[in-house]
């Protein structure tokens, strides 16, 4: 069954490549969410650029206003109230939710990660694989838990690392598979496609 009225936040603290995605997406009518908002908590991130040009909404939370954590994430909460937001995806949000946040969006956040988890965790996943000389690495969209680049698999996909292949052409190419498999994880779970069995994700 569809998961209808769907409304989704994203949330992003910089560039924002896959927020546009996303948007692209919702805008070509693949991801059939009833609206969107953005969540950032960086005044001058470029994203906040790109959510303007799109039309779409900014919800700017600055952890500098709040004297503890979670002050700042109830003020989140809040606002994901008002907006009715029933799935939450996180696209370069340079912030560690805390377990209260997290069991009360229970599989309703996503995340993506420039790796095939579990290899490769961390904000320098990317390099980290280069630097290893590894044969390959790839992108991971799944479902957030309690550990940081954690939680059920929703979609994987593998990327080569060829002898010809600089840091910035990995980075390239992995963003390319990112602006594919995060809109269309979205898409999987919107219309019912994803149930979760003994801690893994099936898809019907």
């Amino acid at each position: 069954m569809s998961k209808t009225g769907v409304n989704l936040a994203v949330f992003a603290s910089g560039f924002g490549s896959n927020f546009s995605a996303i948007v692209k997406a919702v805008k070509q009518n693949k991801i059939k969410a009833k609206s969107v908002i953005l969540v950032c908590d960086k005044p001058g991130a470029l994203v906040i650029k790109r959510a303007q040009k799109a039309k779409i909404r900014v919800i700017l939370i600055r952890r500098e206003d709040f004297t503890s954590r979670a002050d700042f994430e109830e003020a989140i909460i809040q606002r994901l109230r008002n907006y009715k937001i029933n799935l939450i995806a996180l696209a370069g949000f340079m912030r560690i939710l805390s377990a209260s946040f997290v069991k009360l969006y229970r599989n309703r956040i996503m995340n993506i990660h420039p790796s095939l988890l579990p290899d490769f965790k961390g904000a320098c996943a990317i390099k980290d694989a280069f630097n290893h000389q590894a044969a390959s690495t790839g992108v991971t969209v799944h479902f957030v838990d309690e550990e940081v680049d954690s939680g059920p698999i929703i979609l994987q996909q593998e990327v080569a690392i060829t002898k010809k292949d600089t840091l910035v052409s990995l980075e390239k190419k992995i963003h390319s598979v990112e602006h594919k498999l995060y809109p269309e994880a979205i898409r999987l779970f919107i219309s019912g496609k994803l149930r979760l069995k003994d801690g893994r994700v099936c898809r019907s």
